[in-house]
């Protein structure tokens, strides 16, 4: 009889070597997960979730680009002139060296962020603060000087950056003009300039759409932006400087592009290897927010932009404290183990809408387990680039 498994999900960072533009990353993945089943003791199994970030994918294409091929790519697309650039997120490594770019390649920027805080929840000013002012942020437009006025300077919580005055002085380093103005209504840039680069991420493609319903000339996205290669550089078809990060000073590392070769090849070699169909993935930033700073961590366009198919789709689970507390409230010990065992093995292949699957998480996989792996892995010195997840689609009954 086999033995009873007595441990659910388990998450393991996987150590790799250090990954260089020209690697073969699927190779360097299967090989790592391997190595680390043989080092540890553990067995692959069919289901577990090889997961890899995209920051080694991309370094390993060499999908980069510097501050003058956005400049290029933005003069070419916007003109070179007044340019109003909408609703950045307020980063140094996400947006700083981009905006860089954007300026070299405009003669002015208005710059308009958006307020209290930007769209990923880093704060500018308090709602307090709006408060005790009398600022409606829906409907006010405030000026650099009526901003100041009123709220004088906000450092970042975490950063200890003011961010106004930082992208400001970044715009006037670049050679270009600068004017800065607040306001949550993308219609309002159009008093400065009808050419338009929004910068939001999440909100892109409505703020395209009233921008053009308002009359604006010109409108492009991050994402239109590096959508192709500028002078030999890298690019992202889909989502352009979405998803990038600083490298050096002056060049930047873009979003992997062409993930799902990679997702299917590790899976074959772990296949091949060890005869186990492994389900694989690609993440970035993982979906979820901050309590004490509020800020929203999904800075990428997308969790994942690559997976194998048995990622698809959204949990289908009943929820064990229903089950106990309602239809099975009058048993206990191995009754009530064995009622919810029948329950779950005879629950539908579709739960939506079932009283007993109330209050489990309706969220896709992919951003479920990208978020498990995005934690696990972390952002800074793990030197664990990929994550192992087994025992993510068990359940009590496994």
């Amino acid at each position: 009889m086999e033995k009873e498994r007595l441990v659910g999900t388990c998450a393991r960072g996987i150590r790799c070597p250090i990954v260089r533009e020209g690697d073969d990353i699927a190779a360097i993945v299967a090989n790592s997960v391997l190595a680390a089943a043989e080092s540890e003791g553990f067995k692959l199994r069919d289901r577990d979730v090889i997961a890899v970030t995209e920051s080694v994918v991309a370094r390993a294409q060499g999908n980069y680009a510097s501050v003058d091929n956005i400049a290029a790519d933005v003069k070419a697309k916007l003109g070179g002139g007044t340019v109003g650039v909408i609703f950045p997120i307020l980063s140094r490594n996400r947006f700083a060296i981009c905006l860089r770019g954007i300026a070299k390649g405009a003669k002015k920027i208005v710059l308009m962020l958006s307020y209290p805080s930007d769209e990923v929840g880093n704060s500018l000013v308090s709602l307090d603060q709006l408060d005790e002012a009398g600022v409606n942020p829906y409907s006010d437009v405030l000026t650099l000087e009526k901003y100041r006025e009123l709220f004088g300077e906000n450092r970042h919580e975490f950063t200890g950056v003011d961010y106004v005055a930082y992208y400001g002085d970044l715009i006037r380093e670049m050679g270009a003009e600068a004017e800065i103005v607040f306001s949550n209504r993308p219609e309002t840039i159009l008093r400065y300039t009808d050419t338009v680069l929004t910068c939001d991420i999440h909100t892109r493609a409505r703020t395209k759409r009233i921008l053009k319903a308002a009359g604006a000339k010109t409108v492009c996205g991050l994402d239109d932006i590096l959508n192709a290669p500028v002078n030999g550089s890298g690019c992202n078809e889909q989502y352009g400087l979405l998803g990038s990060n600083k490298s050096t000073e002056d060049r930047i590392k873009l979003f992997p592009h062409n993930c799902g070769l990679i997702v299917s090849a590790v899976q074959k070699k772990i296949f091949d290897a060890a005869g186990k169909r492994v389900e694989v993935m690609v993440y970035g930033d993982g979906a979820f927010k901050d309590p004490q700073g509020k800020i929203w961590e999904l800075a990428d366009p997308v969790v994942s932009p690559a997976y194998t198919e048995g990622l698809c789709g959204t949990p289908n689970e009943l929820k064990l404290k229903y089950l106990a507390d309602n239809d099975y409230k009058d048993l206990s010990g191995d009754a009530l183990r064995e009622a919810i065992s029948a329950s779950i093995r005879a629950k539908d292949a579709d739960l939506k809408g079932s009283m007993a699957s109330q209050g489990t998480t309706p969220r896709r996989l992919t951003d479920l387990i990208g978020s498990l792996c995005d934690l696990t892995s972390g952002s800074g010195d793990k030197g664990t680039p990929v994550v192992l997840v087994q025992g993510y689609f068990d359940n009590y009954t496994s």
